[in-house]
Parts: structure tokens; sequence; C-alpha cells
């Protein structure tokens, strides 16, 4: 069983999208399906200032330019390493700050240490979709005068206190990438809190040109959605409902079977989870490593994502150290977790796991013996 699974809506409809893209012959350029695939997904959402782009890191990217992002940017180094990478490609230093141990997401209090004297923004990650405290960042960020750009990619489904948490900061950016739970495929978006911002960003997507004048009134690059990728978003998007379901179904089930044998990250309770990902910390690197290759040996595929720590990679050390994020990264572990997984095979896959914490359990507990 793979640890991720691409959702395939019907092809039936995805055609149907298709024929119509054959028919007006417009594969880009801001075409009728991703101005069609901008609006529903705003409403579904509950934002405004949506754009669309050809993939997450490209979000990122897009956001910093549209910013004035320079000098360098306080993130974490516990996610995947396009939060640093799209930084550190664009000339802007990551200045790494740990995680909180118990919600895994960059820690507030350890912001204000990791500013830097050219610092202009703060990059937080909602890891997993888990939401960042974002009344505390905003209030730094105000004090010291930075812009927050949130990497949201895990967190199309997420909601707290019953709204989206990607209208939180100055942008949001998300990934669509095809294993993600809403995808188009490849693709992305980033979400602006001002107007002003979100129209340059539109003209930035297409190499600065003015959409009405056509003349080129910013510095610019290619960041356009296609409608090949448009129509695969439409055509998930009609299912995202029964897909956001089933997935935190899933999820529940897991916490509820294995909450109490493995550290399952600390999410408040105000926030709804977008069933992205099922990660869980071992007690030790040892036990991360046997958990999983025993699920391995099931034909249970699993993902130490992320791992390792960012600021233990050769690339980025130079950008600081933690104490937290490697300590999680080694130990963490994400289930498979997916539309084609079902109850039962969640009921399998954490006898597996209980199962293989049994091996390693010491002979004097298990045996109900105390330890000496």
């Amino acid at each position: 069983m793979d640890v991720a699974h691409s959702y395939l809506p019907s092809l039936e409809k995805y055609v149907g999208y298709i024929k119509g893209i054959y028919d007006r012959c417009q594969l880009t350029n801001n075409g009728p399906l991703a101005r069609e695939l901008t609006d529903r997904l705003e409403a579904y959402l509950g934002v405004r200032n949506l754009v669309l782009v050809c993939n997450g890191s490209a979000a990122l990217d897009l956001a910093c330019h549209a910013l004035d992002v320079s000098g360098s940017v306080v993130t974490t180094p516990f996610s995947f390493v396009a939060s640093s990478s799209v930084a550190a490609w664009n000339r802007i230093n990551p200045s790494f700050a740990d995680i909180d141990p118990d919600s895994w997401n960059l820690d507030p209090a350890e912001i204000t240490s990791a500013l830097l004297p050219d610092t202009t923004a703060i990059l937080p990650v909602h890891v997993y979709g888990n939401p960042v405290d974002d009344r505390r960042v905003g209030q730094i960020a105000r004090e010291h005068g930075l812009k927050v750009i949130y990497d949201a990619a895990h967190s199309f489904g997420t909601r707290q206190a019953g709204r989206s948490i990607l209208d939180q900061g100055d942008a949001s950016a998300i990934s669509f990438h095809a294993t993600k739970t809403f995808h188009t495929i490849e693709g992305g978006a980033v979400i602006f809190r001002d107007d002003r911002v979100c129209e340059r960003a539109r003209r930035m997507i297409n190499f600065g040109f003015d959409p009405v004048t056509g003349a080129i009134v910013d510095v610019g690059t290619n960041l356009k959605m296609s409608e090949m990728h448009a129509a695969m978003g439409l055509a998930v998007l009609d299912d995202m409902d029964f897909i956001l379901e089933h997935r935190r179904n899933l999820v529940a089930q897991y916490r509820r079977r294995l909450s109490d044998h493995v550290q399952c990250q600390k999410v408040d309770d105000n926030v709804t989870n977008g069933g992205g990902y099922m990660p869980i910390a071992l007690a030790s690197e040892t036990a991360c490593e046997h958990v999983s290759a025993y699920l391995a040996s099931l034909d249970i595929k699993t993902r130490r994502y992320f791992h390792p720590s960012l600021d233990m990679s050769l690339p980025y050390r130079r950008f600081g150290s933690t104490r937290h994020s490697p300590d999680i990264a080694q130990r963490v572990l994400c289930l498979p977790l997916h539309m084609q997984v079902t109850s039962a095979d969640v009921g399998r896959i954490c006898d597996a796991v209980l199962d293989a914490l049994e091996d390693i359990r010491p002979a004097s507990v298990r045996s109900g013996k105390a330890l000496s």
C-alpha cells in the first residue's frame, strides 16, 4: 500500500473539460477554465485575491517577489525543502528558528532571536496543515515591520474556528501537486491580503504585461497555469467534500488507535484538519526505523517526512541550527493516507504499528514487570 496516491476524478468529466479546450484551442494565457477555477476556489475556500500558478514552488516564488522580500526570512527547518530553497534560490537567506516540540510548527517564541538586520519577512509553514499561531506571528511582524508569507502547501482543507486558514498573513502559498488533497496534477496558488499586491502578482506571472494595455509595466516571468491543469482542478473540486470527509475520518481513526502509543501532532480544538497527512513520532530514531521496516515487510509504505531537518542538510546548515526540529525529524513517520485507504486498512496498519512497537518494548515491560 502506497503512503500517498493521487486522486483521479471521473474520466468522463475530465474529458468533457478537455473537449472544450480542443473546441476553443486556447491552452494557456488565463483561459476560461483557469478563470473558472479561480472563481470557484475563492468561493469554496471563502477567500479573495487568489492567483493560480504552475506549481507550489512558483507560488512561494511569486509571493516573495510580489511583496518585495529581500535580505533574509525567518523560517522553519522542519519542512519540505521548497520552503527554504525558493528563498535561497532568490538569494534570500533563510534564518532558521526552532519549532514547538508539540505542534511541530515554527515556535513564535523563537522568531525574535532569529531576526537579522536584513530580515524582511517571516515564512512559517502550516506543517501537515496544522495552523501556525497567526496572532503571535502577526504581532511580531507588526512590531518589526515584516511581511508574513505562509507556506500553506498542506492546508487546502484546514479550517480554524470554521474559516479557512488560507487568508492569514500577507500571503499564503498553496501547492496543488498531484499528491495533495486537492490537485491540478501540477499547480499552486497564492492568496494575497492586499488588492494592489494581488493585481501586481497577476501581472508578474505573465512577464509583467498589463492585461488591459499590453504594456510591460513590471518585471515578471512565466508562472501561469495551463488550461489542461485547470481542467483537472475543476474535475477534482467537484468531489472535494467527499474527499475531505473520507480523509478526515481516516485521520480521526488513526489518532484514536495510536495516540496512546505514539506522539501525535498537537492540534487545537478549534481546528478542522484538512486530511492531508497522518504523521506520528516514535520514541527514537531506532524505533522509527524499526516501525517503518516492519510495515514495509507487510507491503505498507511509509515516509520519513520531513527527514532530515533542513538545518542538518549540507546546503542549509549555514542558516542556523535548532534543537527540537532535528529531534522530531528523526522520529517522525507518515502513514498511508489517501482515497484508496479504507477504514479496514487503517485498522490493519494500526495493528501493524502496535505489533512493531511490541517487538521493541523491553522484555520486562512486555511481561508486566517493573524496570529495574
